[in-house]
């Protein structure tokens, strides 16, 4: 096993091959905040990528209500209890072991799904945590809570599916870090099914391949988000490009919120697989749930984006978010507005930190009619 350093974990770690980092790495952020669950990005790209035979349960994205919920049923709590200790030191070091580093002597340590599991794509679909008394409604703030999470591939800087599969099908390109699968090398095993911790590599019962999420690549080809990106109409979505071996820029909206501000955290990031899909974490979940799903710096993120309205520059970055199409490469927090620009500098999206809004007369003497003012 090769030694590589997980910047998430804030330690070096076990990995079947050697350090290769990308030319820059594909990278998303998921505000929990604004998610209504619609399942528009589950349609877009199912309507996209995964329509044809064998595909009936292949979900690149889907979104599912926690705590019960999970696709396939179960991915989370099975694949955690594999990992038994999973400590955080104050200094914010992961303590436990990853999927490669488990003493079971399994070159990567997973869950496979048995065929039931994917038989429940919705299931716990707005169900809370808890019951609500009659009447408690009324007082305020209650303690009953439950959180839609959208998922997609992380595109992981160490996947876990490309260390477990025999046939070498499985790869990070050089200029994005997008992780595919060669389906003329792939002999359907499902050791990646087994080994990818977040379940995002399927198994098609009639091509006896693997299929996975591929980044929408040839959209990012012609400088355009994904389809589950653009899709959304709650705007929690962002996607663009780290470098993890160069020093984070300012200018870069997701060096910003990850890097720099880190108010967006990797989902279950014990695993060990450094996902590239970072998360806002919901305000309202109880820490130890959070803690268990994000890693140690929740608090610190939600404190942020409470009172993100104070700090403009990473305002700026997050009201780019569901503005354009194009991917954003860099940006600039005006005074009055919000300024993304493309690969070569251009200017590609503003967006007004208030919204403009004109309050009309209530008595329109041209047409003789009173009309209302709606917010």
């Amino acid at each position: 096993m090769a030694k590589v350093k997980n910047w998430q974990l804030n330690r070096e770690m076990e990995y079947p091959y050697e350090e290769k980092k990308p030319k820059k790495q594909i990278t998303y952020v998921f505000d929990t905040n604004k998610c209504i669950a619609c399942q528009t990005c589950t349609v877009a790209c199912k309507t996209t990528w995964t329509s044809g035979k064998g595909e009936e349960t292949i979900f690149f994205n889907n979104v599912e209500t926690k705590p019960y919920g999970g696709y396939p049923q179960k991915w989370d709590v099975n694949t955690l209890k594999e990992l038994n200790n999973q400590e955080w030191g104050k200094d914010g070091v992961y303590k436990g072991k990853t999927i490669f580093e488990s003493e079971s002597g399994e070159r990567v340590t997973g869950w496979r799904p048995e065929e039931r599991n994917y038989a429940f794509p919705n299931i716990g679909e707005d169900e809370v945590l808890g019951n609500m008394e009659k009447g408690a409604f009324f007082n305020g703030i209650h303690d009953i809570w439950m959180f839609y999470l959208a998922r997609i591939c992380n595109h992981c800087s160490y996947p876990g599916c490309l260390a477990a599969c025999p046939r070498k099908a499985i790869y990070k390109r050089e200029e994005d870090g997008i992780v595919l699968i060669d389906q003329s090398r792939c002999r359907g095993y499902k050791e990646c099914v087994k080994a990818c911790p977040y379940k995002k590599t399927f198994f098609n019962m009639v091509t006896r391949v693997s299929e996975k999420c591929i980044g929408c690549y040839p959209l990012i080809e012609q400088g355009e988000q994904p389809r589950c990106v653009t899709s959304c109409i709650g705007k929690i979505r962002l996607q663009g490009f780290m470098e993890d071996a160069k020093p984070p820029r300012k200018d870069n909206p997701f060096d910003m919120i990850v890097r720099i501000k880190k108010i967006a955290l990797p989902l279950y990031p014990q695993f060990g697989t450094q996902p590239n899909v970072y998360y806002v974490p919901p305000v309202h979940v109880p820490h130890d749930f959070l803690i268990q799903m994000f890693g140690p710096n929740v608090d610190e993120a939600i404190k942020l984006y409470r009172n993100m309205k104070d700090d403009k520059e990473l305002l700026a970055a997050f009201m780019l978010f569901g503005n354009t199409p194009r991917i954003i490469h860099s940006y600039k927090a005006e005074e009055n507005h919000a300024v993304g620009y493309n690969e070569i500098g251009d200017e590609i999206v503003r967006v007004p930190y208030v919204e403009p809004a004109h309050n009309r007369p209530h008595w329109d003497a041209q047409f003789q009619t009173f009309r209302h003012n709606t917010p």
